[in-house]
């Protein structure tokens, strides 16, 4: 390649699930951002909750597709990702299983997996399927820029975003650079570690915050241990414009059933 990258510069920094966010974020004061492991317990809880967030006006969904070692998970999601491939979840029930609830839901969705999977199921072939069933883009965690150009690539000739992680201990230089090849919406990771893990939000939170606030205009989502009514109301104090949850909603599902979920889903719904 002669030294130089063959990633593609972002054209449109605008695009449709970035013109989503900007969209909710004018009813809403933050959009929370709802996380669901696919095949986890069933498909049919899946839909159940999905059918919750809708009622409590949640429209951002993240999607999780199992792979069998999801480094970015915690021991919940771990968990949750091994079950449903014992339970024989495909990647193509996924799919299908998206396609159907983006018909009947006005949901911006966003898949979430890992390079593994894309890189089996064929990455273009996996990236053009995901925008055909109305996926709006993708989080890959172990998929950096440097090493997934093919991924790039296929973002950019399909249309979808393709949402790159920032930490707290990324660098000004890595950050500036991860900005700008992020498309949709940045993710920010809270903290170190993994999924699940409670959060301790404060002022180091708030210097990653401004940080990433200087270096892009692009949405902001805050995740990796959000998962109470504090949480919400200090990143909504910091003006963010998504709280990502997953793990609480998961936690509440198994401890207390949808009865927990829909108290929780309710309470943020009178913020």
């Amino acid at each position: 390649m002669n030294g130089k990258s063959l990633l593609p510069e972002k054209q449109d920094s605008t695009n449709k699930l970035q013109k989503k966010i900007l969209s909710a974020k004018k009813d809403n004061k933050i959009t929370v951002m709802a996380h669901q492991i696919l095949g986890y317990p069933d498909f049919d809880t899946n839909y159940q909750m999905l059918k919750l967030f809708h009622a409590y006006g949640i429209t951002l969904i993240e999607l999780q597709m199992p792979f069998s070692e999801p480094i970015a998970d915690g021991p919940l999601f771990l968990k949750a990702n091994q079950k449903s491939i014992e339970n024989g979840t495909s990647i193509e029930e996924c799919f299908d299983f998206i396609e159907k609830v983006k018909k009947e839901f006005d949901f911006s969705i966003i898949c979430m997996t890992y390079y593994n999977v894309l890189y089996h199921y064929g990455i273009e072939k996996f990236v053009d399927k995901a925008k055909s069933v109305g996926i709006l883009g993708c989080i890959i965690p172990d998929a950096f820029p440097e090493e997934s150009e093919e991924y790039i690539f296929a973002c950019e000739k399909y249309g979808l975003a393709s949402i790159l992680l920032a930490t707290p201990y990324t660098s000004l230089d890595r950050l500036s650079y991860i900005s700008k090849k992020s498309t949709g919406m940045l993710y920010c990771v809270a903290r170190k570690g993994v999924t699940g893990s409670k959060t301790s939000l404060d002022e180091s939170t708030i210097d990653f915050i401004n940080r990433c606030k200087n270096i892009t205009n692009l949405p902001l989502g805050i995740g990796f241990g959000i998962s109470t009514i504090e949480d919400i109301e200090f990143l909504l104090s910091k003006n963010v414009d998504i709280a990502i949850i997953g793990s609480a909603f998961l936690r509440k599902l198994e401890n207390d059933g949808f009865e927990s979920v829909e108290k929780f889903l309710c309470e943020i719904k009178s913020l």
